[in-house]
């Protein structure tokens, strides 16, 4: 039963919507990367741990990237801004940071520590490092980036981590209507047996699709009552507007966020454990709204993450205009390793330049 459940879920897994929004590229390591399956195709791993291949659902693939390139093609026939206005807009900005929030608790991350998180869902190569790479060359590359980032700011010390996609937005929608798929109890088990053998976070991420975080989080509390989980949220697959997953960019509102933050603060002071690191993914303007009215709580630290991708001034722009324009607390920044992705990619020198200083960096 339990192998006929995860070779169900690969199926469904090669329809997800994720998998074209985000993917990584040229591997830090030396170690070659291995072939990718076709599109057709998507790699899942019994209980006893044998590789088996399950088809795509047909039709589910077609649409799952359409509302990101169709907002990339936007962003890239914007005008662009001239370097002069650019420095101003900064210089505005920069008069809103730091943050006015709560002192951090004992056991809290930031703004101690950086943390250097590979993303991804294992049974999928299409979403990420964590599918792409076998578990050992994965964690090899891992203890790359954190080797490079403690050379180029020793001050920081790195807090390694892994980010799984928990609840899996879909292109189609399953039996229940919630285009989302929740991933096995033992698929979440397997990438902490992983973080175990780095001393890494584990991140749990979840995208709703027309579902709803109040339906989703308290399944995912087991695991996030554990000190070392914490808790993604993604904006782009919470389709409570209507739409399609991967048709049509998703939103969240600031009601949203404090759900998910008083959701996490419950579990600190009922479980007795360290404060939880909140991410909130963001490329859009509409991906987070109301942002004023987010609450902050000394129990939860609210990362707002840049999820955006392309070059690096192009970057820069998505993140001086829905990160550092309106602040929440503190900031992150999305590395693709794909040269499709980010061409080329933003060097680490380059993000250690910006105001505020992102604290959690996020490969996929």
């Amino acid at each position: 039963m339990i192998f006929l459940r995860s070779l169900r879920l690969a199926a469904l897994l090669s329809g997800v919507v994720t998998c074209l929004s985000a993917q990584g590229a040229t591997p830090p390591a030396a170690a070659p990367a291995p072939q990718s399956p076709p599109d057709s195709q998507v790699t899942a791993t019994s209980a006893k741990g044998s590789p088996k291949q399950a088809k795509a659902k047909q039709g589910a693939a077609a649409g799952k990237s359409a509302a990101r390139k169709k907002n990339a093609a936007k962003r890239a026939k914007a005008p662009v801004v001239a370097v002069d206005s650019e420095a101003k807009l900064d210089s505005m900005y920069d008069l809103r940071w730091p943050v006015k929030g709560p002192e951090p608790l004992p056991g809290s991350i930031l703004p101690n520590k950086r943390i250097i998180a590979y993303y991804g869902n294992p049974f999928s190569k299409r979403m990420g490092v964590l599918g792409e790479y076998e578990p050992d060359q994965m964690l090899s590359m891992l203890d790359a980036e954190v080797k490079a980032w403690t050379a180029a700011d020793p001050a920081t010390p790195v807090q390694p981590a892994l980010h799984l996609i928990a609840v899996v937005a879909q292109a189609g929608a399953g039996t229940d209507g919630k285009y989302r798929a929740r991933m096995p109890d033992e698929l979440i088990e397997r990438v902490a047996a992983w973080a175990t053998r780095r001393n890494a976070l584990v991140f749990l991420d979840v995208q709703v699709g027309k579902s709803t975080l109040p339906e989703e989080l308290p399944r995912l509390e087991k695991f996030l009552a554990r000190p070392n989980f914490h808790l993604g949220i993604d904006p782009e697959f919470s389709m409570k507007n209507g739409g399609i997953p991967g048709k049509k960019i998703g939103t969240y509102d600031a009601e949203d966020v404090n759900y998910a933050s008083r959701f996490l603060q419950d579990i600190v002071t009922r479980h007795k454990v360290t404060p939880k690191v909140l991410v909130v993914h963001r490329f859009t303007r509409k991906g987070v709204t109301n942002f004023k009215q987010i609450k902050l709580d000394p129990r939860v630290q609210v990362v707002m993450h840049m999820d955006g991708f392309g070059p690096p001034r192009l970057k820069r722009a998505t993140f001086r205009s829905w990160i550092k324009a309106e602040p929440v607390q503190f900031v992150g920044w999305k590395q693709f390793y794909k040269a499709r992705n980010d061409n080329p990619r933003t060097t680490i020198a380059e993000i250690l330049k910006l105001n505020p200083r992102p604290l959690y960096i996020q490969y996929q």
